[in-house]
C-alpha cells in the first residue's frame, strides 16, 4: 500500500480488519452489559415470594370498603407490606391503602383494613404486597 502525505490528504482509515475487529468488541460489550442487566433485575424483581390473595370484602357506605386478604410469606418473622385498594363501578381505583403485616409465627395470617374512597365503591380487592416496607409504616 502506498503512503500518501498527512498533510496533503488526511490519515488513513482503519484498514477494514481492523474495524471489524472493533465492531465485534462493541457489539460482545453491549451484549454483556444487557445480560448483566437482565440479571440484575431478575433477582430484584422475580424473588417476591409473597403472595396476598383477596378473602372477602365488604362495602362499609358510599366512601369505604373493608378488604379482607390472606397474606402468604416464606419467612413469617420478617414484616411485610400489602397494597389495598376499593375500586368503582367502572373499574378505576377510587382509593388506596397500604398496611403493615407484622411479623408471625404461621406462614399464612388474615388482615383486615378499610380503605376510603373518593367515588362509591362497588369491589375491594388486592393490588399486590412485597417485603419492601417503607420506613413510615415500621413502628420506631
Amino acid at each position: 500500500m502506498i503512503e500518501r502525505p498527512v498533510a496533503r490528504y488526511g490519515r488513513q482509515s482503519q484498514p477494514r480488519r481492523n474495524r471489524r475487529w472493533v465492531l465485534v468488541a462493541l457489539l460482545a460489550l453491549v451484549v454483556v452489559a444487557g445480560t448483566i442487566l437482565a440479571v440484575a433485575a431478575w433477582h430484584k424483581f422475580a424473588n417476591n415470594d409473597v403472595k396476598g390473595e383477596l378473602t372477602a370484602y365488604e362495602l362499609v357506605g358510599d366512601d369505604s370498603v373493608s378488604v379482607t386478604i390472606g397474606v402468604t410469606r416464606p419467612d413469617p418473622s420478617r414484616p411485610v407490606v400489602c397494597i389495598v385498594r376499593a375500586r368503582s363501578i367502572d373499574g378505576g381505583e377510587t382509593g388506596r391503602r397500604e398496611i403493615l403485616v407484622g411479623p408471625s409465627t404461621q406462614k399464612t395470617v388474615q388482615v383486615t383494613a378499610v380503605v376510603k374512597s373518593s367515588k362509591p365503591p362497588v369491589v375491594g380487592d388486592v393490588y399486590g404486597c412485597g417485603t419492601d416496607v417503607p420506613s413510615y409504616l415500621v413502628a420506631p
